[in-house]
């Protein structure tokens, strides 16, 4: 008897030890009594129902990341593709999550790949390609209109990865190859353009400066040539200015020594002579000349006897 005392009361521990429940951060647990949904329980210490209440469901509401493999989609254009997505999502409410729909990752993938092709079949090749943001919004919106009543929030929705036919890759790299052989054509052809520009601008810039510099060497040798004309016929006035004033001093000396007339005449007539030596231009003869030359004769023979 006391044996099953024992075991009794062993039971009824285990029993109520597996009615105390703890939640632990970021789930909720979905409890039903008797089959009917009871209540939600979020973070904390939790007592059920021996035999009456269950756990239904226990819930992550942590965002979470579904990754759903390629798709085959069909462009405006007829062009065939794969496109795989991935869909980023948080249960917002734990009781729809449970009773909403039977398998919900199996419902966001089909939704998932519905809506993708409705939205790609409204596209071209090209668009596709450049829209990816444009789908991704697009997409994101749809899906959380149709999650809301299963008590789902889609965050994001990505698309990962866009895989054209083979062929259409072949095409689209031969494109681009296509296209950076032109641009490197034209960077090479504007690369020599500037360059036969620059050269160009040198050579012009250059034959002004000689032109510049063949000027001014003229003006230069002009100038120089100029001061030393100015020099020489200086230096030819300020020696007959000498001259001259020298055979005045000698005149003056032979007055001043009481020479007559006709030498003081004779004098003049040397310094005339010297003034001609061969480089005047114009000669002034004087009114008396044949009054001097006679003087001049006379004075001759008188100094030959």
């Amino acid at each position: 008897m006391e044996w099953i005392i024992i075991i009794l009361i062993v039971l009824l521990l285990v029993i109520l030890i597996s009615c105390i429940k703890i939640v632990p951060q970021a789930q909720a647990y979905v409890v039903e009594r008797l089959g009917a949904y009871q209540g939600t329980w979020s973070v904390g210490l939790h007592i059920k129902v021996p035999f009456l209440d269950r756990v239904a469901r226990r819930v992550n509401l942590k965002e979470q990341v579904a990754d759903f493999p390629p798709q085959p989609v069909i462009t405006k254009d007829n062009v065939t593709m794969r496109i795989d997505t991935v869909v980023f999502y948080q249960i917002t409410d734990p009781r729809l999550f449970t009773y909403g729909v039977e398998n919900p990752m199996m419902a966001i993938e089909n939704l998932t790949a519905t809506t993708l092709r409705n939205i790609i079949g409204e596209l071209e090749l090209d668009q596709t390609l450049t829209s990816r943001e444009t789908i991704n919004t697009k997409m994101r919106a749809a899906l959380d209109i149709a999650t809301d009543p299963w008590g789902i929030k889609v965050n994001r929705v990505e698309l990962k990865n866009i895989i054209p036919p083979a062929e259409i890759q072949n095409a689209m790299e031969r494109q681009m190859k296509a296209e950076r052989e032109r641009r490197e054509a034209v960077t090479r052809a504007e690369g020599e353009k500037k360059a036969n520009i620059l050269v160009a601008e040198g050579e012009k810039e250059s034959a002004i400066l000689r032109a510049e510099a063949e000027k001014q060497s003229a003006i230069l040798r002009a100038e120089a040539e100029k001061e030393k004309m100015i020099r020489e016929a200086e230096g030819e006035a300020e020696a007959i200015l000498k001259v001259q004033q020298a055979n005045a001093d000698g005149i003056k000396m032979l007055k001043e020594a009481g020479a007559d007339e006709a030498v003081l005449k004779i004098k003049s007539l040397e310094a005339f002579e010297k003034a001609a030596d061969g480089k005047a231009t114009k000669i002034l003869l004087p009114a008396d000349l044949q009054g001097i030359a006679s003087l001049a004769t006379a004075f001759r023979e008188v100094s030959d006897k």
